[in-house]
């Protein structure tokens, strides 16, 4: 493995030259193909992959239905105004019903993994004659999973699994000698817009690392209103990042005079440099009553909102 590029090692400008020139080097004239999420790695990826090979890249948007409310249509606008072309694939019922069932964190991770990687993107990558698939995978991805902290959704080589063999291509990944920070610098160097370089770090299963349980599209729902609220009072702060995760068990609450037995979010929110380690941040007091009222009137069926303040480790910064 390629040794890692700190960010005071950094010289974006020599490194995108020299993973535009690799890409094209290794895709020829052919045809290669990527995933957009709309997060920082995957944004990065995108404009690295599009100064390389212009329209010989294929960008899609997979919607999957775990995502935030209306970032499909966000994003793609986002890229339009880039230049970057992209496709939206509906592919919804495909993870949800990879999903039915799966409480064990892994389980349901294996299962977005093979369903992206295997049913809908190897079904593209058929169809498109693409030999080759860009993605942003980082070296925290490649820690964790290593380290068996958690597996991270696009981890393959590092686990002795060879993406020709399992899923019919082959993966390229510009960004694996970075974190974070790096990524960031690099996306800033591209001309990705701020909204986009300096976004909030988002998981590869999307809102399905924010269910402990199983995954439903009731739960998405109820977890999907819940990051609203959150990432709405919680944006501009200058914290790492932060979410709400929706918790199995249901809980006994009080509403009306009567007992309600209903559901639990937990805020979390995060100071880091790199994700390897981090630390609650540490919000006034007001914050968290006003994301706790909001979350109870703005979210059905939720009746306790907690605030998480173990630092990582021994926690991490998801949940799943």
């Amino acid at each position: 493995m390629k040794k890692e590029i700190t960010l005071k090692a950094l010289d974006t400008n020599k490194f995108i030259e020299e993973q535009v020139n690799a890409i094209r080097s290794l895709v020829g004239d052919g045809v290669a193909i990527n995933a957009l999420s709309g997060g920082v790695d995957s944004s990065t990826v995108t404009m690295l992959g599009h100064r390389a090979l212009g329209r010989r890249l294929r960008t899609v948007f997979i919607q999957n239905g775990l995502m935030r409310q209306d970032e499909a249509e966000s994003v793609v606008s986002i890229f339009s105004g880039l230049g970057v072309n992209v496709e939206i694939v509906d592919a919804k019922n495909e993870f949800l019903d990879s999903l039915k069932g799966l409480t064990d964190p892994e389980e349901k991770r294996e299962a977005i993994t093979t369903t992206f990687y295997k049913k809908v993107f190897g079904r593209i990558v058929r169809e498109s004659e693409a030999r080759f698939l860009l993605q942003g995978t980082i070296l925290t991805d490649i820690d964790e999973t290593v380290a068996g902290i958690k597996r991270q959704h696009n981890v393959f080589a590092q686990l002795g699994i060879d993406p020709q063999e399992a899923f019919g291509y082959q993966i390229i990944e510009p960004l694996v000698q970075l974190r974070k920070d790096g990524v960031r610098a690099v996306g800033r160097a591209l001309g990705l817009p701020e909204e986009m370089f300096n976004r909030i770090p988002f998981p590869g299963p999307a809102l399905a690392a924010r269910i402990i349980g199983e995954v439903t599209a009731e739960k998405l729902e109820t977890v999907r209103k819940a990051t609203l609220v959150v990432e709405k009072a919680l944006g501009g702060r200058g914290a790492f990042q932060y979410m709400a995760i929706l918790h199995d068990d249901r809980v006994t609450g009080v509403r009306n005079g009567k007992r309600d037995f209903g559901q639990q979010i937990e805020i979390r929110c995060w100071d880091s440099i790199d994700a390897r380690t981090a630390t609650p941040t540490k919000l006034p007091f007001e914050v968290l009553e006003k994301m706790a009222d909001d979350i109870i009137n703005e979210v059905p069926g939720i009746v306790s909102v907690t605030y998480n303040i173990t630092s990582k480790p021994p926690s991490t910064i998801e949940a799943v």
